[in-house]
This record gives structure tokens, C-alpha cells and sequence, in this order.
């Protein structure tokens, strides 16, 4: 995720919440800014998976999609989060990462199947802004599945860590309890992040989150280093031009991987989710 300057009141957000045009095709960016190449990588095992930890049990992470992908049935996916959901960055709204997951997602189900992927995204929000608009934003709309995207905002915030993982794991359960499947997103690696003391312990705490109540987690921090290390993207490619907000190779890669994961994780047989703990598994497949 990335960000614009300090707004009124010293408050650093990622993205203006008057800002709702997307910014031109992606520039060169500073090299003395961006992501460093010779930055140590993560082994691509752990870059690709959308997993909850290495610790993680094999359950059957997502049992509502899987239950609609079964019965052929309409799936509807919202994707909850801040500017990197909003799509700032990216050319035109078409090419923000929830509109490529609808496309990349109907090419891979049944022919005959729909999904649908609704952006419930909003630059600048943290996790208390977000815990405010839930019910009406994502709750009301009865998903089948809900994509969170949070952690960079707070910490530019100076939000304490115990609030923002207290917040997050109340959205969880309030979630999970309305019959929805919840896959969380962390921060990604920019400038702004590697520039505020503490940042990635709410990076950490995210994937902290996904382990200890058994949701999935995109791990975007690491999938951004895997795509350079690959080649799949170069780094003016993967971020705007302001050197804050993904472009739209790099909305293109995240929708690919979440949407291959996404099915990845939904398919698992069912037998698997006798192999977690009881308390995960009750989570998991709260209803």
C-alpha cells in the first residue's frame, strides 16, 4: 500500500478522501526510493501462498465459497480496504486490483458460473474507519466473501498496535458471524512504509491475526519482492508515478495471485479441516 503527504492535523493517509480520480500511466521512479532489488527476498514458497502461517493447520479456510462453488452457484466477493482497494494508482477504475479479481476469477470457475467482486474500497481509512462502515458497506451486502485489506494507514496514524489488532479481530468475528468468509491483505513495501518507525509490526500483526483465527492472508509485502526477483514486473511498472500507489502491472499481479489462491484455498477437500484445532476449526466454519 502507499501514500499521499500529510493531510490537515499532521494525520498521514494513503490516499486523500477527496481523491477519487486515478493518476496518469505509471513514470520512472526515484531510484534512491524504490524498492531495492538487492532487498533479501523471501523463498518463493512463502512469497506465493495465501496461508494464515507456516504454523497454520491445512483447514478448509474458505467453507462458504467452497459450499457456492459446489452448488454452482453466484459467489459475491467484497473487497473491503483503503486506497490500494479504492484502486489510486491504477489508470482508470477497470484496472484497479477488484475488477481484474472479476475478470481473473470468471475465466478460471465453471463456464456458467458468476462472480461478482463489488469495491467497497476508500483511500485514507484506518481500521477504526472501516470498523464504522462495516456493517452498512459489507455486512448489508450478505458476501459470501470478504477480502480485507488493512495495516498501512494505522501505523502512519500512530494508532496504537494492541487497538489495531483488537479492531481487527472484531471485524473478523462480526464477519464470521453474519456467514462470511474473510481472507485478510497486508501492507505492502513502499517508500512511506519503510519510512515510519514500527510500520511492519502491523505487517506482522496481520499475519499474527490470520494465524491465530485460522483466515487466510495475502501476503503482499513478499509478493511484491517475488515479482521483481522474477522479472513478471519491473518497479516502474509496479508502482504510479508518485512513487506511493501500485500501478496497474502491480494491481495485475495481485489480482492473478489472489484469484488462483482464492480457488486454491476453497477446493481443499473438506477432510482437511479435521486436521485443525478444534478452536480454528469452530471459527472457521462459524456460520
Amino acid at each position: 500500500m502507499t501514500f499521499l503527504p500529510s493531510l490537515g492535523g499532521g494525520r498521514v493517509v494513503e490516499g486523500s478522501r477527496t481523491r477519487r480520480h486515478f493518476v496518469a500511466p505509471v513514470l520512472a521512479l526515484v531510484a534512491a526510493t524504490a524498492i531495492g532489488t538487492s532487498a533479501s527476498r523471501p523463498a518463493a514458497a512463502d512469497a506465493i501462498r495465501l496461508a494464515t502461517s507456516p504454523l497454520a493447520q491445512p483447514a478448509a479456510a474458505l467453507p462458504h465459497v467452497a459450499a457456492r462453488l459446489a452448488h454452482r452457484a453466484p459467489i459475491t466477493i467484497v473487497a473491503f480496504g483503503s486506497s490500494s482497494t479504492e484502486g489510486i494508482g491504477a489508470s482508470s477504475p477497470s484496472h484497479a486490483y477488484p475488477a481484474r479479481l472479476e475478470a481473473d476469477l470468471a475465466a478460471l470457475v465453471p463456464a456458467g458460473e458468476a462472480v461478482t467482486v463489488v469495491n467497497r474500497g476508500i483511500g485514507g481509512e484506518d481500521a477504526d474507519d472501516m470498523l464504522a462502515r462495516l456493517q452498512k458497506d459489507v455486512i448489508q451486502r450478505k458476501p459470501d466473501l470478504v477480502i480485507w485489506q488493512t495495516g498501512t494507514n494505522d501505523p502512519l496514524r500512530k494508532v496504537p498496535l494492541d487497538r489495531f489488532e483488537t479492531l481487527t479481530r472484531d471485524g473478523i468475528a462480526r464477519m464470521r458471524a453474519a456467514g462470511i468468509d474473510v481472507v485478510l491483505m497486508e501492507p505492502q513495501d513502499c517508500r512511506m512504509m519503510r519510512a515510519t518507525p514500527g510500520a511492519f509490526a502491523f505487517r506482522d500483526a496481520v499475519r499474527r491475526i490470520g494465524a491465530d483465527t485460522a483466515v487466510p492472508v495475502v501476503r503482499r509485502y513478499d509478493l511484491m519482492h517475488r515479482w521483481l526477483a522474477e522479472g513478471k514486473v519491473t518497479e516502474t511498472q509496479l508502482m504510479a508515478g508518485d512513487g506511493l500507489h501500485m500501478a496497474d502491472a502491480g494491481y495485475e499481479q495481485l489480482a492473478a495471485e489472489v484469484a488462483r489462491e482464492l480457488l486454491a484455498d476453497a477446493r481443499r477437500p473438506a477432510a482437511a479441516a479435521a486436521q485443525a484445532p478444534d478452536e480454528a476449526r469452530r471459527a472457521t466454519l462459524q456460520p
